[in-house]
């Protein structure tokens, strides 16, 4: 090939790359445009959410105050005893001080003025008709018992606004049943945190087959506003995470249960063969073991042929034993004063 029709080649390759690198550069900024818009369109849906009632002030309840307040909504935290109101304050302040001392390590003004700023969106109360008849979204966070769950709804659907947007943060009960007490069924749905609501970032938001598109919409943008990010799903028994993780857990139980290995040997497989930063029973110990057994006989009940989510007799037994996990002293694993496992 001569030195003419080498430099055309060159040159048209030269020419083909680029126009391969602006061809990919373009297609780029379309994606990214993509994804502004569709979060500019889920928190143009959430504007409208200003002030927000969380009814129950325990640990779920007050992990989701906290998200809340932090990024910049104004809270009512409800709940009958003032007690675990003042224990829920106590709890929000501390959690905010850990998040300042990581967020401002060298500046103590401002991590003081985010603190100061953050509590001032919140308010606790035990009235909750004057809470939540100026509130934007309701979120219910009480004990998972229907019969609760449902004297709370049957109260919202009487005192809230009549644009006011209700859901529940149930982790294993129907929303048919918990919301087939409202009128207002069009603005009712589910919004699923998991614990602790402050570190974890994913909220599952559960439509049910009266959710209106417009308060499924508002709700995915509104996880979006407090740094959380959102899965859609339908109103089926576990959702998506303990659909699967429930079972999960569960057999591991029953391996150990059987005796075909032991607790130390399930969990560092898992940590090691499947890349798990916590083994099965590690992670049923920090959830609590009195919780998943209530989440298995609640899905067992729901899917009574489905053998997966029956209750191994350990699980019964240690929790039956006040063995609850690492809130007790003692679960699958032994704990000292400050949480860390004494027996492996």
């Amino acid at each position: 090939m001569d030195r003419y029709h080498c430099c055309i080649h060159i040159s048209l390759s030269y020419s083909a790359c680029h126009l391969d690198w602006v061809f990919i550069g373009r297609f780029l900024e379309r994606i990214m445009a993509c994804k502004l818009f569709l979060r500019a369109s889920f928190l143009q849906n959430s504007r409208g959410l200003r002030t927000v009632s969380v009814i129950g002030g325990g640990l779920m309840g007050s992990g989701i105050a906290q998200v809340c307040i932090q990024h910049g909504y104004a809270v009512h935290l409800v709940d009958v005893n003032t007690n675990v109101l003042s224990a829920s304050s106590s709890s929000i302040h501390q959690s905010l001080t850990r998040v300042v001392k990581k967020k401002y390590p060298d500046d103590v003004e401002t991590a003081t003025r985010f603190v100061d700023s953050c509590l001032s969106n919140l308010t606790t109360c035990v009235d909750l008709q004057g809470a939540v008849t100026c509130s934007d979204l309701i979120i219910e966070a009480v004990v998972e018992k229907l019969t609760v769950k449902h004297e709370v709804f049957r109260k919202l659907d009487k005192y809230a606004a009549p644009d006011a947007i209700l859901v529940s943060n149930t982790s294993s009960l129907s929303l048919k049943e918990i919301g087939g007490v409202l009128d207002a069924q069009r603005r009712f749905a589910g919004l699923h945190f998991f614990q602790p609501v402050p570190v974890l970032s994913l909220v599952e938001v559960i439509r049910t087959a009266h959710t209106s598109d417009a308060t499924f919409q508002t709700l995915m943008g509104f996880a979006q506003t407090i740094n959380k990010v959102p899965i859609a799903c339908r109103d089926t028994p576990g959702f998506v995470v303990n659909r699967l993780l429930v079972p999960y857990l569960l057999e591991a139980m029953r391996l150990v249960d059987r005796g075909d290995s032991t607790t130390a040997d399930v969990d560092m497989g898992m940590k090691l063969g499947a890349g798990h930063p916590m083994g099965p029973l590690e992670l049923s110990d920090f959830v609590g073991l009195d919780t998943i057994q209530y989440i298995c006989d609640s899905l067992s009940e729901r899917m009574p042929n489905d053998a997966v989510f029956k209750c191994p007799s350990v699980l019964r037994k240690l929790v039956s034993q006040g063995k609850l996990g690492k809130k007790s002293g003692e679960g699958f694993y032994k704990y000292d004063a400050k949480g860390k496992v004494v027996n492996c």
